[in-house]
């Protein structure tokens, strides 16, 4: 019998959205935006593939594509709590090494090779408790933009100091700079971990910031972080769906002429 971990993708999917309601549903050359995610994550090294959701018309949209979904509380404050409650569902007594991967559903250009090397990384390290993903990004693109999440880590290492929506880390004049890591929202965890960031309060640095992955770092809980040169494009307002049908355009013309 394989001692080799479990490991499940859950795609956390609530119809409501502050600045853009039903995105996830919004169609993409002919398929909605969470099928997109789910073909990403379906190609991966994953066992399999869950979406979970609290509505209706998004578990209705993944039946019609052939995808797996699992109903969850309308109640949960973030995709974390969503996907934690699914895996305690779907999976009661998990192995004590298995694995969770959290990805965004409004990803649609999240690059499957990012996957799978975010799951590689857990499996061959046994004492990772929790990985993410960050790019490379020039300073301009993301220093004075709040929604653009920076990660600062340590010297020669993967681990996570911290993350911020601030201008970090800071280029004083006359110092060296060390460039900007860009956060991308997806995170693998030990399914242990998992559990026991849930059951943690909101913690001070999350509050102020407003960022989940605060709670992990208040806590002791070392985040390793993925570095990547890939390229995704999150969609948060309609004009970023504009963004990436334009991408698409661009990758397809690029495709006819290679």
């Amino acid at each position: 019998m394989s001692n080799k971990p479990h490991v499940s993708v859950f795609i956390p999917a609530r119809y409501g959205s502050t600045r853009f309601p039903g995105k996830l549903l919004c169609e993409l050359d002919g398929r909605p935006i969470i099928q997109w995610v789910h073909e990403k994550a379906a190609a991966s090294s994953a066992d399999d593939v869950w979406i979970a959701t609290d509505d209706e018309r998004i578990a209705e949209a993944v039946r019609a594509f052939g995808g797996k979904h699992v109903m969850t509380s309308g109640s949960h404050p973030s995709g974390t709590d969503r996907i934690c409650e699914a895996a305690r569902n779907l999976f009661p007594q998990p192995g004590p090494s298995d694995i969770v991967v959290n990805l965004q559903g409004d990803e649609p250009l999240l690059p499957t090779a990012t996957i799978d090397r975010l799951i590689a990384i857990m499996l061959d390290n046994p004492d990772f408790e929790m990985s993410t993903v960050a790019v490379q990004v020039p300073r301009a693109f993301i220093q004075d933009n709040p929604d653009r999440v920076k990660v600062v880590l340590a010297a020669k290492s993967s681990r996570a100091l911290y993350f911020t929506r601030a201008a970090a880390p800071f280029l004083r004049d006359g110092g060296t700079d060390c460039g900007m890591l860009l956060h991308w929202g997806i995170y693998a965890y030990r399914r242990k971990t998992l559990e026991r960031l849930v059951s943690l309060p909101e913690s001070p640095l999350e509050k102020c910031e407003k960022l989940e992955q605060l709670r992990a770092i208040e806590a002791g809980i070392p985040i390793n972080v993925l570095i990547t040169s890939e390229f995704t494009v999150g969609v948060d307002t309609p004009e970023d769906l504009d963004t990436v049908r334009k991408t698409l355009k661009k990758m397809e013309l690029g495709r006819q002429r290679g």
